[in-house]
C-alpha cells in the first residue's frame, strides 16, 4: 500500500495517508481543522541498493560531490 503526503489548504497541515489503491477515490480529512481540501505532496522515497557492494554504496546529491584533491 503506498502512503501518500497531503497538505491541508486550509490550515496548510500536512499529513500521510494509506491508500489501497492508486486508482482508488480517496477523501482526505484533516486531522487539525477536520477540512477535506487537501492537495497531494510531492514527496520523495528512499532505496536500499541491493547486492555484493550494497553496504558501501552511498547515493548523494549533485550538491555533495566534488573533486577530491
Amino acid at each position: 500500500m503506498p502512503v501518500y503526503e497531503y497538505i491541508c489548504q486550509d490550515c496548510g497541515q500536512k499529513y500521510d495517508k494509506f491508500v489501497r489503491s492508486s486508482l482508488a477515490q480517496v477523501e482526505t480529512i484533516c486531522p487539525k481543522c477536520g477540512s477535506s481540501q487537501a492537495k497531494k505532496a510531492f514527496s520523495v522515497f528512499g532505496m536500499r541498493a541491493v547486492g555484493s557492494s550494497a553496504s558501501t554504496a552511498t547515493v548523494s546529491s549533485g550538491a555533495a560531490c566534488g573533486p577530491i584533491g
